[in-house]
């Protein structure tokens, strides 16, 4: 990409679309175009084929979806898959019908089996179940993925597919029914500090583990890809670090100073057992994560604790 071609993000107002377009704004591309919800619906075909015919935008990010955690992936099971879907093929039609000259679609890390062997390595996909309880979320994610790699099989087109891992960072959501784990966390513990608990509640076991990147590391790496990789085969982005709900829970509670309890509630769902990446490809190409993940969360808390 040069910093004057014309670039789009779609959903550069969430945590993932915000994070692409400050590390653009800060590596000096000018021509960069968004749209608020608002202004144009991309669940619209006829609006977002009318966009991209006005625009012809040169390079597109496609980080627009709809999402939560388990929570809210269970219970709008219609919406996630309904809306996402809309989203993507409205986009990914519209690159191609006006010769966009390279699309990033950004997938997640839930595209792969609920028992699939860990690390999880891109050749995984669609090797047994998803976890039930965001499959509707998880198989509009892997239509991307086959829609990107249709459309390059069939036109030519340069789609890429990047399924970054568990992330938090800036703009993330605190709202405790639709968040993911780490910000609900981070939300539960302060409120508990503010408030004088004696204890944090927390679902589940503790024994699953996860891995967590920074939005702003997951940037750099989009950013990095988009420059460097022109692949069909979709990439993992991730740390290859994990750790347990627990030992996150306790890193947290002693960042934000909590000097409570934790009750981890096994009635509540725990999901799927580990979800770790596979990144030996993305470290193969040459990128690696900077941001580790005790600084990463000092920094996030810093900067949210007055408004949680």
């Amino acid at each position: 990409m040069n910093t004057s071609d014309k670039i789009y993000i779609a959903g550069h107002r969430g945590m993932v679309g915000s994070a692409i377009l400050r590390q653009l704004e800060k590596e000096g591309y000018t021509n960069l175009i968004t749209r608020t919800s608002s202004e144009l619906d991309l669940t619209r075909q006829a609006d977002v084929e009318r966009f991209f015919e006005e625009e012809k935008p040169d390079y597109v990010f496609l980080a627009a979806a709809k999402v939560g955690g388990i929570v809210a992936n269970n219970t709008y099971r219609a919406d996630f898959i309904h809306i996402n879907i809309l989203i993507q093929n409205n986009i990914i039609h519209s690159a191609y019908l006006n010769k966009v000259k390279k699309l990033m679609f950004l997938g997640s890390s839930c595209i792969y089996p609920k028992l699939a062997a860990q690390p999880l390595k891109e050749d995984y996909l669609l090797t047994g179940l998803l976890e039930e309880t965001n499959e509707p979320y998880a198989i509009a994610k892997i239509a991307g993925i086959k829609m990107c790699e249709a459309y390059r099989d069939q036109y030519g087109c340069n789609f890429i597919s990047v399924m970054p891992t568990n992330l938090y960072g800036p703009n993330d959501n605190y709202d405790l029914k639709n968040s993911h784990v780490l910000p609900a966390l981070l939300r539960k513990f302060h409120e508990a500090k503010e408030k004088g608990l004696a204890s944090v509640s927390i679902w589940g076991s503790g024994s699953p583990k996860r891995e967590f990147l920074h939005v702003d590391d997951l940037a750099k790496a989009c950013m990095y890809l988009m420059n460097n990789y022109d692949e069909k085969i979709f990439l993992n982005i991730g740390t290859g670090e994990d750790l347990s709900i627990k030992e996150l829970a306790l890193m947290i509670k002693n960042i934000i100073g909590f000097e409570g309890t934790l009750d981890f509630d096994a009635s509540k769902p725990d999901g799927t057992p580990r979800k770790l990446m596979d990144v030996s490809r993305l470290h193969n190409l040459g990128w690696k994560h900077e941001i580790e993940l005790k600084e990463g969360i000092e920094s996030v808390y810093e900067n949210v604790k007055n408004s949680l």
